[in-house]
């Protein structure tokens, strides 16, 4: 017997879970040939995944009248349905694509355009979010232009997860009326690109638990653009500000986790609205704008920040001093940045955290530099609660790295419960 013939004996849902493992449906439905019993199982897989880099099947509109043909004969609902399109397939047919997926009932839809091979924008129609809205929990488009909605608003009412990736806008109201139409939005991505015609990226979403905002470099023009959120329900944040402009962020009583950085700053991220959070990641150019003063991270419990930055030691400080409660502090560069080196002051009173809650320090990239020696003495003999000391070294020098464990060691007289670990 075959291996063909033993996975056809195989439960007809085990074979369309096994079908839906396969990479593209050109792959689904090259199985018909196997034997009778598989000639029309693909017809009832779940999920359809189409790329055009397939050479084989591209050929004088071949892809194109593959997809038609395919979705057409598709008899069950299509669960999950990806388009992934070059130059090679005609990117006009994708609105009757979507029109088909209404009727398919597609829930998880993906749209990703291969933007340096396409001179001419890629138009997403009004019938995405005018009749294939009411079935799709899962949207993700990247690299295309939405057409705006003059007459009624989208609406999305069961939509939980949004990505939108380098994707070009009518402009800052249908931003705002279509996030605002998510009611159950919980899961947001979003990437923004130049010229994508918005100017302040309004996040209105009052259900949203996750949001990963990126704004990369060369996205702003004048600096007067950036992002507005309010999202009360947020319990994940990752953003990326790589730009000027500003990040206005209502308060987040229900955050946990946010990895915050910001290459350049005049208006950009702040902290206070993040004074619930229990996990933090920091990259910020600026320590005195970082937060007002007067806010205390009274959850904070786990602390990284990079040390690309120049004023990554000042804004250490603030936050050993304004986190009564933290137990676990890693400092690692993160980012590759020709910054100057920052400065050290040894505070005059030690923070609250070092002398009764902080138990884990480690620190990645150590180098041995006299700032980064001041900071760590500080912290082992003002550190009366910690029970493991972790510093990796960038150092090849067999000698500087046995000098380095040397100075930090005597650093520990004060503190001989902690366990140091060098590498």
């Amino acid at each position: 017997m075959t291996h063909v013939d033993r996975i056809s004996d195989l439960p007809e849902p085990l074979l369309l879970r096994i079908l839906s493992k396969l990479p593209t449906a050109k792959d689904v439905v090259a199985t018909m040939v196997f034997s009778k019993r598989w000639e029309h199982l693909w017809k009832s897989v779940p999920k359809l995944v189409y790329d055009d880099s397939c050479e084989d099947i591209i050929d004088n509109g071949r892809f194109s009248r593959f997809v038609d043909r395919s979705l057409i004969l598709h008899e069950a609902p299509v669960e999950t349905l990806h388009f992934k399109l070059t130059e090679k397939s005609l990117v006009v047919d994708i609105g009757i694509w979507i029109k088909i997926a209404v009727k398919c009932r597609v829930r998880d839809l993906s749209i990703e355009i291969d933007c340096s091979s396409i001179k001419t924008p890629v138009i997403i129609p009004r019938s995405l979010y005018k009749t294939g809205s009411g079935m799709l929990v899962s949207l993700k488009l990247k690299s295309v232009t939405l057409m705006d909605v003059s007459t009624s608003l989208p609406s999305f009412p069961t939509l939980k997860t949004l990505s939108l990736v380098s994707v070009m806008y009518p402009g800052d109201e249908f931003v705002r009326r279509f996030l605002s139409s998510c009611h159950v939005l919980e899961d947001l991505v979003v990437e923004l690109c130049l010229h994508d015609n918005v100017t302040i990226f309004t996040i209105k979403v009052p259900s949203l638990k996750s949001a990963s905002l990126y704004k990369p470099s060369k996205t702003s023009v004048e600096g007067e653009d950036g992002f507005v959120i309010d999202a009360p329900s947020l319990e994940y944040m990752d953003i990326f500000y790589d730009a000027v402009g500003f990040c206005f962020i209502e308060d987040m009583p229900k955050i946990v986790k946010a990895d915050v950085v910001a290459s350049h700053s005049s208006r950009g991220v702040t902290l206070t609205s993040f004074t619930s959070a229990k996990h933090l990641f920091l990259c910020l150019p600026n320590s005195k704008d970082a937060y007002s003063v007067g806010t205390v991270f009274h959850r904070l419990v786990h602390l990284r920040i990079c040390t690309c930055e120049t004023e990554w030691l000042n804004l250490l400080m603030r936050l050993l001093n304004d986190s009564p409660n933290l137990r676990y502090l890693r400092l690692e560069k993160c980012h590759k940045i020709d910054s100057t080196r920052p400065c050290w002051n040894e505070p005059s009173s030690v923070p609250e955290c070092l002398s009764s809650s902080l138990e884990t320090l480690e620190w990645v990239g150590y180098e041995g530099r006299k700032e980064e020696k001041e900071a760590t003495t500080f912290i082992l003999r003002s550190g009366i609660c910690l029970k493991k000391v972790t510093i990796s070294s960038t150092s090849t020098d067999s000698g500087k790295k046995l000098e380095m464990l040397k100075e930090l060691s005597f650093s520990f007289r004060r503190s001989p419960t902690c366990q140091l670990v060098f590498d």
